[in-house]
C-alpha cells in the first residue's frame, strides 16, 4: 500500500483554490505553512505594507539577498509532521523541497475569468480592479527570473495539475485523487 505523502506542496495561480485544497488537507490531519506567510511576516516587522505587489518585491528580494530557495529553507525548518507547504512559486524552492522525504507538488489552476472572481471576494489587497489588471500582475509571477518568482516553470513541475473549475464536491475529489 503507498504511503500517503508527508508533505504537499502547493503551487498555482492566484484565486485557484490553493487555500481550499489546504484546507481540504488540513480536514486529513495536515498541518500548514505558507511561503507568503513568511513573507508577510517579514513586511509586518518593517511596518510595510501587505499588498500583493509588496509580497512579489519582497519575495524577490529575499531571494536575491539569500538564494532562491530561501524560503523553502525557511519553512522546513517549522515543519513537524505531515504538512502542507502553501505558496510554492520558484523553481528552487521544487528542488530544495524534492529532497525531502515523502514529498509530492500538486499545481492548481482554473480559467483566469473564475480566479478573478474569486479573488473580488476575497477583499484582500489584490492590485487588480480589474481583469486586464489581474492579468497583468499575474505575468509577474510568471518570469524566467533564476531570483524571481516563476510560477509557470513550478506548475510544470508539478506531481499532478489539479483544474478546479467545477464543485466543491469535484475539487475535492480531484485532490484526493492526486495521493
Amino acid at each position: 500500500m503507498k504511503k500517503d505523502p508527508k508533505l504537499i506542496g502547493l503551487t498555482g495561480t492566484n484565486g485557484s483554490g490553493k487555500g481550499e485544497a489546504a484546507a481540504f488537507f488540513g480536514r486529513k490531519s495536515y498541518a500548514y505553512l505558507s511561503l507568503s506567510d513568511l513573507i508577510r511576516k517579514e513586511l509586518q516587522k518593517s511596518g510595510t505594507a501587505v499588498t500583493r505587489d509588496n509580497l512579489i518585491k519582497r519575495g524577490n528580494e529575499l531571494r536575491d539577498r539569500f538564494g532562491p530557495d530561501i524560503l523553502a529553507r525557511l519553512v522546513i525548518k517549522e515543519v513537524k509532521g505531515k504538512t502542507v507547504i502553501d505558496s510554492i512559486r520558484n523553481p528552487s524552492e521544487v528542488e530544495y523541497l524534492r529532497k525531502q522525504k515523502r514529498f509530492i507538488l500538486l499545481a492548481i489552476d482554473a480559467p483566469v475569468e473564475l480566479r478573478y472572481e474569486r479573488v473580488k471576494k476575497r477583499g484582500r489587497e489584490e492590485s487588480a480592479s480589474s481583469l486586464d489588471e489581474f492579468i497583468k500582475k499575474e505575468k509577474e509571477e510568471m518570469t524566467d527570473s533564476v531570483k524571481g518568482q516563476q510560477l509557470h516553470s513550478c506548475m510544470t513541475m508539478a506531481d499532478s495539475v489539479i483544474i478546479n473549475d467545477g464543485s466543491l464536491e469535484d475539487f475535492h475529489r480531484k485532490l484526493e485523487e492526486s495521493l
